[in-house]
């Protein structure tokens, strides 16, 4: 044994993985070390199912790399920081789980002095560039296997290997396939497939069994979430888990998301995400109240760039960190309470307790009464501001006149 190659192989437990462990254990002659890298998405009995899986193939060892909390502090935590949702919609879920599902991968292999890695992804999607962009980077000089993408493998080819050399297991295509997480539920196949249609109740992992209505109180100090219905919450990855239990049977999230791949084709995905449209909601409402008009401004612009990066996979690049640095520290005054009211397949923003709300104020109260400012300064503000239209309209009084001809 101590003469092979060793390779690791991203294992999930699906298809792709499965013959690729067979593959390069029978085939090839590596030494095959299978690793889960978890970021939320698997259970206690998912994960040991999985390790019984990859002995059965061929592997000479398993390991559960858990990057849940990593995840949150190097990625969902400035997610929320920057109301990160692409084309304004997705939570940008599966996209930044990936990357640092690669990381942790890549830190293994070096870890253990392996010779290459694999993983299961085909040639026509994004995750193709996630995983190799990862391994490039930080396992350089590292072969990377891609069984699937290379040999352009069908799922029955794959089926039919495994079977022919004694493993057997339910490799079913199913009508939706689903990437589970922390940040949310992908769903893929089915009716996404035809542009003119949309997911029926039975596609969705979460049914909606809550009628009526509730309130959900989040706290948040420097932008993280600290409570939920007032519960104190020190670990971050609970208080989002609290969020999901009590939203998500609402229906509350779900959504369809029409983008741009990495590859340059268009992508079409369902999801269902309670805690992240509602935690970014909610901070997002909060930053209404306690950021300047200017802060929030920026703060939309480097966000849209960092939602996009992460989705590219280019969250190595090193200017991610310098987006981070301007998150973070636009965060020192959103500090409060929101509360929310929740229904099924919606909910509303309701109000803000905070000790930073830029609403309340000695200066004014808008649309009631000034007090920072008597009414000759606001008639000379008003006339100030006003100038470089007059002076316009003095130079081009036909333009003028049309416009007073049409109202």
């Amino acid at each position: 044994m101590s003469g092979k190659k060793k390779a690791v192989v991203a294992f999930s437990g699906g298809l792709d993985t499965s013959f690729t462990v067979m593959y390069l254990t029978k085939e090839l002659g590596y030494e095959v070390y299978a690793a889960c890298a978890d970021t939320g998405g698997f259970s206690k009995e998912q994960l040991a199912e999985n390790e019984q899986k990859a002995y059965k193939l061929g592997a000479v060892s398993y390991v559960t790399l858990d990057v849940t909390k990593e995840y949150y502090e190097k990625s969902i935590k400035y997610m929320v920081f920057g109301n990160v949702l692409r084309n304004g919609t997705y939570p940008v879920s599966v996209s930044s789980e990936r990357i640092f599902q690669a990381m942790a991968i890549a830190r293994y292999a070096n870890g253990i002095g392996a010779d290459a890695i694999a993983h299961g992804s085909t040639g026509a999607g994004n995750d193709q560039v996630r995983f190799d962009m990862a391994f490039l980077v930080l396992a350089p000089g590292k072969e990377i296997i891609t069984l699937t993408r290379d040999m352009a493998l069908t799922r029955k080819q794959e089926v039919d290997y495994l079977n022919e050399h004694g493993y057997f297991a339910d490799f079913t295509k199913l009508k939706y396939s689903y990437n589970v997480g922390l940040w949310g539920t992908s769903i893929c196949g089915g009716e996404i497939l035809d542009s003119k249609q949309g997911l029926p109740e039975s596609a969705y992992l979460k049914p909606v069994v809550k009628e009526g209505s509730e309130i959900l109180s989040l706290g948040f100090e420097k932008g993280e979430i600290v409570s939920v219905n007032g519960k104190a919450y020190a670990d971050k990855v609970a208080a989002i888990q609290a969020v999901e239990a009590i939203a998500a049977p609402y229906g509350i999230g779900r959504d369809m998301h029409v983008g741009d791949t990495i590859i340059g084709i268009k992508g079409r995905v369902g999801f269902e995400a309670a805690a992240p449209v509602l935690l970014i909601a909610a901070h997002r409402f909060l930053e209404k109240f306690t950021l300047s008009k200017w802060q929030q401004y920026w703060k939309d612009q480097v966000s849209t760039w960092y939602g996009m990066f992460l989705h590219e996979s280019q969250y190595l690049e090193p200017v991610m960190r310098d987006i981070e640095a301007m998150l973070t520290e636009s965060q020192r005054h959103v500090n409060g309470t929101v509360t929310l009211e929740l229904r099924p397949y919606g909910y509303s923003t309701v109000g803000v307790d905070s000790p930073d709300d830029l609403v309340k104020t000695k200066l004014g109260e808008y649309g009631e009464m000034q007090k920072g400012w008597t009414s000759e300064d606001a008639k000379g503000f008003i006339k100030v501001s006003s100038t470089a239209q007059r002076v316009y309209y003095a130079v081009h009084g036909d333009e003028k006149d049309q416009m007073a001809s049409e109202l």
